[in-house]
């Protein structure tokens, strides 16, 4: 369940008119890793697996091409869960040894960090050779806004799309946090080993350096946004060699790499 309803009272401008409102859920998801507490992530329940493929690739944790076993181990009706996953040692990777505080809320993904050097991501320069022009990216806008079932319901969710080269669509995910989302994309794609595909991410608010890094981790070389990007994730961008591109609106886009 992603969404509740809720009593509540509208106010027009003489009148005050009772509603049911329908929000999107945030609730704590608890990620134990061989039954050790790894970190708690504020998400929206539903794609719980992809998001914790998702997240746990973007840490350096889990990189192998092979589905990793996992086990619900509580799961309420408010959408509080407690899921663990089962990874050899030997295939853990090196983010494993940088340890969270228990708590990553659904507006960042990188709090809970505990050092500056736990956030910084390394690798090639990647080559990007895509060209995408503003009418282009208007239609995989609103390819990705027709697949935008919690936000019409709610108004309250993010969204973020991945497409190929061609501009194919491989999969849309919503969350109440725009890098769970990220996450929940990536993690399709991980689990469906369509990974490789990935040329094109796009997201229904803004570009933060999270973002940046996460796509750059998947070797997806073009991020575009419908709102602002922050500085530092246009520094990476260009350093990480990618595209970077926001407030793609009504056939217009600002280019930053």
């Amino acid at each position: 369940m992603s969404t509740f309803n809720y009593e509540a009272y509208k106010a027009l401008e003489n009148d005050l008119k009772k509603i049911s409102d329908t929000l999107v859920i945030e609730a704590p998801l608890q990620i134990n890793i061989n039954s050790e507490a790894y970190t708690v992530v504020m998400r929206t329940p539903g794609n719980d697996y992809e998001l914790i493929r998702g997240l746990l690739f973007a840490e350096d944790i889990y990189k192998k091409p092979q589905n990793f076993d996992y086990e619900i181990l509580e799961a309420s009706t408010n959408g509080f869960s407690i899921i663990n996953v089962s990874i050899p040692k030997n295939n853990l990777g090196n983010g494993y040894l940088n340890k969270r505080t228990l708590l990553s809320v659904s507006s960042c993904g990188i709090c809970g960090k505990q050092k500056i050097d736990d956030i910084k991501v390394t690798g090639n320069k990647m080559r990007d050779e895509i060209t995408i022009k503003p009418s282009q990216l208007q239609r995989l806008f609103f390819e990705m806004k027709q697949k935008q079932v919690l936000f019409k319901k709610t108004g309250g969710s993010h969204a973020a799309a991945i497409f190929n080269k061609e501009h194919q669509l491989l999969t849309v995910k919503e969350d109440i946090g725009r890098h769970n989302a990220v996450d929940k994309s990536i993690g399709n794609l991980l689990t469906n080993n369509k990974i490789k595909a990935a040329s094109i991410l796009i997201v229904s608010g803004r570009v933060s350096y999270e973002i940046i890094s996460k796509a750059f981790i998947a070797n997806i070389p073009v991020v575009a946004s419908v709102s602002a990007s922050s500085s530092l994730a246009i520094d990476f961008a260009k350093e990480f060699g990618m595209k970077l591109i926001s407030f793609c609106r009504d056939k217009k886009a600002t280019y930053y790499t």
